[in-house]
This record gives structure tokens, sequence and C-alpha cells, in this order.
């Protein structure tokens, strides 16, 4: 071949070299997949911006409480309209202000959390124009769902646990800490109360399993992160708002935060599992049904971005 019909042939771009595709943060090693979408997660901004405001909570409930009972008066009464549930009981035992912390964040600060990490997960990566990238081998779409709803999941329990382990500092350092009084009346023993603390934390994470499975399903039908929050976090909003009307008390038991603080049954001697079966049940119905959903619209979504 000659040098000009060299030239002529590179220019219609047949010996053209193709751009290799950018290296992508998980899409180097197969194993590493999942730990490098929790270190990508938990380095975020607005994931530490989150945690900071789940940990800040309980501090306030506690300096709050502090400082209404300097006078020696007591707190007002547990659950209704004087508080979070078990907040009377702080003054008498730090451990109590875990879970009030719990009560307190539940309904609407650690949802918001879950459902602005859910609902960014697939719409955030296809908004940065990532998502293509981590679609190619070894990482198919099954995969990369499911360890995206892992890494969901990896959330809630640690926002859980921040809420649990700043009460328990805060707890300990402004009121005293000993055995305490369950709400049957019975007595049990600080230690015991520490691990029913760990248990209700564990509990309340799984609670939020049916909400992480929404938030991922919202995320899988559009491009925007923004909108999926948006969208997810209006969803959570508007459940709840509906579990409070008494008309429609024969749909509520099958809203996904009917149950969720029948983690007070924890607090029971003996403990009283109906509404808790009941609850663990509808998450993982909820779960089920949106991490299907999820699924089959992400694995026939056309990728773009």
């Amino acid at each position: 071949m000659s040098p000009v019909e060299l030239k002529a042939f590179k220019g219609r771009g047949e010996l053209r070299a193709q751009p290799p595709l950018p290296v992508t943060r998980r899409t180097t090693l197969r194993g590493t997949l999942f730990g490098n979408e929790l270190l990508t997660t938990f380095r975020r901004w607005r994931t530490l911006a989150l945690l900071a405001v789940l940990a800040a909570v309980p501090i306030l409930v506690g300096i709050a409480v502090k400082i209404e009972t300097s006078d020696g008066s007591q707190a007002g009464p547990g659950g209704g309209d004087g508080g979070p549930a078990f907040i009377s009981q702080i003054t008498n035992n730090g451990l109590f202000l875990v879970f009030t912390a719990l009560a307190a964040t539940l309904p609407f600060f650690l949802p918001m959390a879950i459902g602005v990490i859910a609902g960014d997960a697939i719409a955030g990566e296809a908004n940065a124009g990532t998502l293509r990238y981590l679609l190619v081998a070894p990482a198919g779409r099954t995969r990369l769902l499911l360890t995206k709803y892992a890494t969901v999941l990896t959330f809630c329990l640690v926002a859980t646990l921040v809420v649990a382990i700043s009460a328990l500092t805060v707890g300990a350092i402004l009121f005293p800490l000993g055995d305490l009084t369950t709400i049957s009346g019975t007595q049990i023993s600080f230690t015991d109360g520490l691990g029913r603390a760990f248990l209700i934390a564990l509990v309340i994470a799984a609670s939020l399993t049916g909400t992480a499975a929404l938030g991922l399903f919202v995320s899988t039908l559009t491009n925007s992160g923004i909108a999926a929050m948006a969208t997810t976090v209006g969803l959570l909003i508007t459940v709840q708002i509906l579990d409070q009307i008494p008309q429609l008390h024969a749909i509520q038991p099958y809203f996904f935060s009917h149950y969720w603080l029948s983690f007070a049954d924890l607090m029971r001697d003996p403990v009283y599992w109906d509404d808790l079966t009941k609850n663990l049940g509808l998450q993982a119905l909820y779960a089920a049904v949106f991490g299907s959903a999820a699924w089959a619209r992400f694995t026939a979504k056309d990728i773009t971005a």
C-alpha cells in the first residue's frame, strides 16, 4: 500500500484506534464492586452531612431535656403530645435517650436520609454519565442493582447506629446510667437494656428496607438524581400523612410505615412480638415487590448515560 493510499485509508477511520473505556471506580476488580460502592457512598459530602444531622438529633434532645429538668422537674410524658416515647424516663436513666432519639428520628429524619441515598443510587449515576461504564464486564445490570441495594441497606444500618451511639454517648454524659424499668414495670439490668437498645436499632434498620426498595425503584425511572430523591421523600411524607387519617384505617396496616413504632414492644417483659413480626413481614413484602419492579425496569432500560 502506497503512502497516499495508507493516508486515505486512515482518513476513512478504519485504522483509527478506539479510545479506551475510562476505568471507573467499580469496574476494575470483580470482588471489590460492593466495597468500592460503599467507599464511594460514604465519602460523599451529602452522605456525611446526613449522618451529621442524624447524630445531632440526640444531642439536641438530650440538651433540651437537661435544660428542662434543671430545676428538678420531669420532662413531658412519653408519646402523645408530650414528645417522643420514653422521653419522661431520660432523667432517671440516660439509656432511655437512645430509645427517645430513635423514636424521634424514625418518622422523618431516618426515612428522609434513606430516601436521598436510595433515590440517587441509579439516577445519580445516570445524571453523572457514569452508569453505562458501570455496566461493562464484569458488572452486569442485575449485579449492579443488587450491589446498589446492599449499599443502601448498609446505610440504613449505619444511620440507625449513628443515632443510637450518639444518644448513648450524650445520655451517659448528661444523665445517670443503671438498671432500667421496662414498659411492663419490671426491672432489667443495664447490660440487658443495652442489648435491647442494640436490638431495637437492628429492628429499625430492618424497618427501612421497604423504603430502600421503593427509593431504588424510583431511581430507575428517571435520569435525574434530584427528581428521584424528591419523589421518594415526597412519597414517604404522603404515606405517613395518610397513615394518620382515621377514615383510612382499613388500608393503613398495609402502609410500610404503619408498624414502625412497634420497636417499643422490645421494651416489654416479655417481649410482645405480634406487631414486630407484622412490621418485618410487611417490609419484606415491600422489598420483594419494589425490588422486583426495580429489576424489571432496570434490566429493560435503555442506558444512554
